[in-house]
């Protein structure tokens, strides 16, 4: 299968006949370590512009997520290969509901779906975590409402004790 590099986060499926195996998962995992911000994504999808979005994501233990909702969007997440606790927030940003998920061999949920606007973030537990999502589109930046509570990427301690009190905070809730 032919890749295109968006950049280094993001690649795109150059056919029209999209294909992963297990290799390619060994090798956008290591990819992702390459990679400050610790992700890389494969479009399933050919362009932005498309109404549906498939994406193969491969997120690193720590990489940190904004919180962040999705206007006039929903999003499904099946989870391949890890564990993560996906956090969603009210609008002042208090916990709301934690979603455990893993794989399908896991003892925990491998799949969610949400049909509106909810804050949400992603602590990662495991090593790697593979994940499909399914969004709707095109995709328009202006549909991405970052939470004004969360942290900035650009601030490193700031995002580690912010992930540091979610996670003290989801502890012993499902």
């Amino acid at each position: 299968m032919r890749l295109i590099k968006l950049s280094d986060e993001v690649l795109t499926a150059g056919d029209p006949l999209v294909q992963l195996s297990r290799v390619d998962i060994q090798t956008l995992k290591q990819q992702a370590l390459l990679n400050p911000r610790r992700r890389i994504r494969i479009c399933a999808h050919p362009d932005t512009t498309d109404r549906l979005h498939e994406m193969l994501i491969v997120h690193t233990r720590g990489a940190y997520v904004r919180p962040h909702k999705h206007l006039n969007k929903s999003e499904s997440v099946h989870v391949i290969e890890g564990k993560v606790d996906v956090v969603f927030f009210d609008d002042a940003g208090a916990v709301s509901d934690v979603v455990r998920l893993g794989d399908y061999q896991s003892d925990r949920k491998f799949y969610y779906r949400i049909g509106g606007p909810r804050y949400h973030t992603f602590l990662i537990t495991s090593e790697f975590l593979v994940f499909h999502e399914v969004t709707n589109g095109p995709f328009r930046r202006e549909d991405t409402v970052f939470a004004p509570w969360g942290p900035e990427e650009s601030n490193p301690a700031a995002c580690l004790a912010f992930q540091e009190r979610v996670r003290a905070e989801t502890e012993g809730k499902t």
